[in-house]
């Protein structure tokens, strides 16, 4: 129910240009969040989150305007608050995550639409399926801190169909409609801090 990962939001760096060859910026999990909702009954909405994830993102040459984005996510480590709602996500109705412990993604393309906002699309791997996903992302802006290390902030959101990825455990409802969304949506927070 993710990303990606995914991931996954870095494309202002490269498409502007501000970057040299082989820099990397990795994600500051602690000051980064990877979130979904999902709607239930058809009448409210149901927030979690993965508390455990790593990513980076890559500049392969200078003169590139794309950039390689790369995020793994520990399945196991989705969060919505009630434990036994999360037992259920990682059992086979849902993640599966004894059989598909990792969600990965890997961008493919980032396009530049308006100022700091971009479109990123790239391949989201979960559940032993892969698709193409694409982001709205929007640039928060560079610092540096007070370590002197470089950071980025970015936010990325999106939509995903779960089915597409072959989780599709659902109720129907007497009244009609399912107990829970197909659609997924998607948010990332992310900081990142560049390697030295």
């Amino acid at each position: 129910m993710l990303k990606t990962a995914i991931f996954t939001v870095f494309g202002f760096l490269f498409a502007a240009g501000t970057l040299s060859a082989a820099d990397v910026y990795e994600f500051d999990t602690a000051h980064s969040s990877i979130g979904f909702t999902v709607k239930h009954l058809g009448i409210s909405k149901v927030s979690g989150r993965f508390g455990k994830f790593s990513g980076s993102i890559t500049l392969a040459k200078p003169e590139s305007r794309s950039a390689r984005v790369e995020a793994v996510i520990e399945a196991a480590s989705v969060d919505t608050a009630v434990e036994k709602r999360d037992d259920h996500l990682r059992g086979p109705d849902f993640f599966d995550v004894k059989k598909y412990p990792e969600i990965r993604f890997v961008s493919t393309t980032v396009s530049r639409m308006k100022g700091d906002r971009f479109t990123m699309e790239g391949d989201l791997e979960m559940h032993g399926v892969t698709k193409k996903v694409t982001l709205d992302v929007e640039f928060g802006g560079k610092v540096t801190d007070p370590w002197g290390d470089e950071r980025a902030a970015f936010t990325a959101t999106g939509t995903l169909d779960r089915k597409d990825f072959g989780i599709r455990w659902n109720k129907v409802l007497d009244s009609g409609g399912v107990m829970i969304s197909d659609e997924v949506k998607i948010i990332l927070e992310i900081e990142a801090v560049k390697k030295k």
